[in-house]
C-alpha cells in the first residue's frame, strides 16, 4: 500500500494494463478507486474497436477516475504509430474528498504501469478532447508540470505530460 494515501493496487490492474500494452487486447481501461477497501481497481475494459470519443464519453461526469487509453495515428510522415495515455479524471463537480485522494494516490498508481508515453490531468471533457489527444500524440518533447501549450489559438494547461518515442 502506498504510504501517503493508503492505496493498494489490485493485481488484475497491472494484468489488464499489460494485456493493453503487448497484446492490445483492450483499447482502454477505466481504474476507479475503491475508498472502503483502500484499493485500485479495474472499472471499465474498452474492446480494441472502441473509438476515443466511445472512451472519452464513458467517464463519469462527477466522479474521479484514472484511464488509459491507446491512442492510433499516422504521423506526417505518414507512419502509422501508437501512444499509451494516462488520464487523471478529475471532474470540478467531484467531491472533494474524492479528488484529494486521486490526487494523492496518481503517482504511485502510475509507477504500477510500465510503459505509459503521455500523462494528462483533465477537469472537464474540452480537455480530453480529440483535438487535444492528437496534439499531444503528434507534440514532441516535454511539457513540464504547470506549462501550457499553445492549440488552436488558446493556452492548454499540460500539468504534467511527457512524450518519448518508441
Amino acid at each position: 500500500a502506498n504510504a501517503a494515501s493508503g492505496m493498494a493496487v489490485h493485481d488484475d490492474c497491472k494484468l489488464r494494463f499489460l494485456e493493453l500494452k503487448a497484446k492490445r487486447t483492450y483499447r482502454s481501461i477505466v481504474f476507479k478507486i475503491e475508498e472502503k477497501q483502500k484499493e485500485v481497481i479495474v472499472e471499465k475494459l474498452g474492446d480494441p474497436e472502441q473509438s476515443y470519443e466511445d472512451f472519452a464519453a464513458s467517464l463519469p461526469a462527477d466522479e474521479c477516475r484514472y484511464a488509459v487509453y491507446d491512442f492510433d495515428f499516422v504521423t506526417a510522415e505518414n507512419c502509422q504509430k501508437s501512444r499509451i495515455f494516462f488520464i487523471a479524471w478529475s471532474p470540478d463537480t467531484s467531491r472533494v474528498r474524492s479528488k484529494m485522494i486521486y490526487a494523492s494516490s496518481k503517482d504511485r498508481f502510475k509507477r504500477e504501469l510500465d510503459g505509459i508515453q503521455v500523462e494528462l490531468q483533465a477537469t472537464d471533457p474540452t480537455e480530453i478532447g480529440l483535438d487535444v489527444i492528437k496534439s499531444l500524440a503528434l507534440a514532441r518533447g516535454v511539457c513540464s508540470v504547470q506549462s501550457s501549450i499553445a492549440y488552436a489559438g488558446r493556452l492548454v494547461p499540460c500539468f504534467e505530460w511527457g512524450i518519448h518515442d518508441d
